[in-house]
């Protein structure tokens, strides 16, 4: 049984169809991204995963629960982390990990154990002790993947997860990801319209654009079928984009 199937599931708000019936799956302990522009029906399809919107059509299961009709069992499966997300700033990172140990943790040991993981996921050391406040956004991000992710959750969705960030914390949070998909086999479903980023982490795409799937795959699939050097080229190609030839040739 695949962790996630989505079936035909679509999306309306009022006259707009953000979501035209899309369908995928993801396997358990798989990185998975879901790929595309800006208002591709990315952040919709992962709300309503989240169980935080209601599909207009089709149906979508976590780990054989159905998001809708079974949305506590689904919650109690997953960590979702929105790209808007914040963390209190008035708390210390230390206090808002340890506060959030304390509302998922059924008993103090294992909040203390969550919290003791997430000081190590964050690797933002003395700082934890400085409030929320003066982090800048790669250290509030890092701190926000490692709460998402103390919780040992079977299905991490992560929402632009590196989105913004310089190189030195991207690659942090990229190395974070792949570690708890290999250790601790959490399964991770990723938006992403950074499709470079999303081809070196992600074991399986989906390319999504204007609310339809228009492919799926490996990286190494989608770049031998469409005969593209990286993913970019993929979508374009894909969805019927022509690409531009270099400026100024070889040796230009």
């Amino acid at each position: 049984m695949p962790m996630v199937k989505v079936e035909g599931l679509e999306k309306d708000y009022g006259k707009v169809k953000a979501l035209k019936g899309i369908s995928f799956s993801i396997k358990e302990g798989e990185i998975f991204g879901l790929i595309g522009p800006n208002g591709a029906g990315k952040s919709t399809t992962l709300k309503i995963l989240s169980t935080l919107l209601k599909p207009t059509g089709g149906k979508a299961e976590i780990d054989g629960h159905d998001v809708v009709n079974e949305a506590d069992e689904v919650r109690a499966l997953i960590s979702y982390l929105p790209e808007e997300a914040g963390a209190y700033k008035n708390l210390t990172g230390k206090e808002y990990l340890e506060f959030m140990a304390k509302l998922y943790a059924k008993d103090e040991a294992k909040a203390r154990e969550m919290l003791e993981l997430g000081i190590e996921l964050s690797g933002l050391g003395e700082r934890l002790d400085d409030k929320v406040s003066t982090y800048s956004k790669g250290m509030t991000r890092k701190l926000l993947i490692a709460r998402a992710l103390m919780v040992r959750p079977k299905l991490a969705i992560l929402d632009e997860p590196a989105s913004g960030l310089d190189i030195v914390n991207a690659y942090a949070i990229r190395q974070m990801i792949r570690r708890f998909a290999r250790e601790e086999d959490v399964t991770f479903l990723l938006s992403s319209h950074n499709m470079l980023e999303v081809e070196y982490l992600c074991h399986r795409v989906a390319l999504i654009n204007k609310g339809q799937i228009v492919d799926a795959g490996t990286p190494r699939e989608l770049k031998k079928k469409y005969r593209a050097e990286n993913l970019e080229e993929v979508f374009m190609r894909a969805v019927g984009v022509t690409i531009p030839e270099p400026v100024g040739g070889e040796g230009g």
